[in-house]
């Protein structure tokens, strides 16, 4: 009897939902410590130190606020489904301006395979056909065998946040790690001092065991987020400047000149979009997702684009 194996990778989904209420359940340990033990009393306190009180509170609300949007967007925002009968259409990129035309005609089967050019560099991206989605591949995408579905520049599928990081929320989960990190190295340094009188108050029964135990739990906790974070930053901050999915690690070590790398700036612009002052919000603005067809997921610029 023939076993498909991936089918059993649909089960994460049921584990990420775990996650979702650990996620939360770090959130209300982390502010129950931070505000109401620790800090949240010090504001009444009055002078240098109600001030410093006041100042952390206040960081720490709009850390959270900011995280908790972009966790929200990264799990409820598609991450980008390939349009039904999708089939490449023969497109010219204009770097100048930003933007894709199409011609009416739709580009033969024969092209899903794209020839080389001399250097051995890809002029076009390749694109190919999904047998389990029963439908044409663009380029970048990749069939997730936890959402059992092709997704438009997919990077993982992440159990955290219950979806897959594609095209259409990859700025978000950037964000969401931003905010995770900073949050976690807040709570880690805001809670230090409590930690290290740890020891002496439990011993001389100074304060509650129960008080006690939530800071203790909180500031570990949170160191261990934040030093895994920032090894995730500094990956995707790698993957970024490079325009490089998770996915396209391997096949990038491959390639003497990956063909989706346009310099650091173009790279940047092709995930958090040109308007600066969205740059640090889970937003798009309709001029980026109208200008910027990567944004879309269905078509990339590649280096010679940049060359022609």
């Amino acid at each position: 009897m023939d076993i498909n194996l991936f089918k059993f990778c649909s089960g994460l989904k049921a584990l990420g939902y775990l996650m979702i209420l650990m996620v939360a359940a770090i959130i209300v340990v982390s502010y129950y410590a931070v505000v109401v033990v620790t800090w949240g009393p010090k504001v009444l306190v009055g002078g240098a130190e109600s001030v410093l009180s006041l100042a952390i509170i206040v960081v720490f609300h709009i850390l959270l606020i900011l995280l908790t949007w972009s966790y929200f967007m990264v799990v409820f925002r598609d991450p980008g489904s390939v349009p039904e009968n999708w089939r490449p259409m023969a497109q010219e990129y204009n770097l100048e301006e930003g933007t894709m035309t199409s011609s009416d005609c739709a580009v033969p089967q024969t092209l899903y395979s794209t020839p080389s050019s001399s250097d051995g560099q890809e002029r076009r991206p390749a694109v190919g056909y999904c047998i389990q989605c029963q439908n044409g591949k663009p380029p970048r995408c990749h069939h997730c065998s936890v959402c059992q579905r092709c997704v438009l520049k997919m990077d993982h599928h992440c159990v955290w946040v219950v979806n897959c990081v594609g095209a259409y929320n990859y700025k978000f989960f950037l964000l969401f790690l931003l905010y995770t990190f900073l949050e976690t190295t807040l709570d880690t340094l805001v809670l230090l001092p409590s930690f290290i009188n740890f020891f002496g108050e439990a011993k001389n029964h100074s304060a509650s065991p129960g008080n006690l135990s939530i800071i203790f739990l909180a500031f570990v906790i949170n160191l261990a987020f934040a030093l895994s974070l920032l090894c995730f930053i500094v990956m995707h901050a790698s993957l970024l400047s490079s325009n490089t999915t998770s996915i396209e690690v391997y096949e990038k070590r491959r390639a003497v000149r990956w063909k989706y790398d346009l310099g650091r700036k173009m790279n940047f612009e092709q995930v958090f979009g040109k308007k600066k002052a969205l740059w640090l919000f889970p937003l798009y603005s309709e001029d980026d997702l109208s200008s910027i067809p990567a944004l879309r997921g269905l078509d990339f610029p590649t280096q010679s684009d940049v060359e022609a």
